[in-house]
């Protein structure tokens, strides 16, 4: 996948720093997923990799919604025709790390706050 342009939503800035993630790291679980599984909010896709020990099994998981952008328009200087180039945009709207581990197609229980949150951050 190629993406164009990635946006971060200041919710999932905090969360990075909540814990601990680096860009590289939320970048890293949206190229290469081990699962992915429908968002918890309305039109969002998370994505998920396997991390901690046999111990201490923990999942990453991340929220993003894919954002089709009007077509760019470019001109050919040598045959004088427009083309239009499709652009793809991605909102990171979350990540999160997840105690254990889910079975696929499950999704891990979040509190309602969270997901009032997230509603809110949608709607922008």
């Amino acid at each position: 996948m190629i993406f164009e342009k990635i946006t971060w939503t200041t919710h999932s800035k905090f969360k990075m720093r909540q814990y601990r993630f680096s860009e590289n790291r939320v970048l890293r679980i949206l190229r290469k997923p081990d699962r992915r599984e429908e968002g918890i909010a309305l039109n969002t896709i998370a994505n998920m990799q396997v991390a901690g020990t046999k111990k201490h099994p923990t999942e990453v998981w991340m929220m993003y919604q894919t954002i089709k952008s009007k077509a760019e328009i470019c001109q050919n200087q040598i045959k004088r025709e427009i083309k239009t180039k499709p652009s793809v945009k991605i909102r990171i709207i979350s990540a999160w790390r997840y105690p254990g581990r889910t079975k696929k197609g499950n999704k891990p229980i979040i509190p309602e706050d969270t997901l009032n949150e997230l509603d809110n951050i949608l709607k922008k």
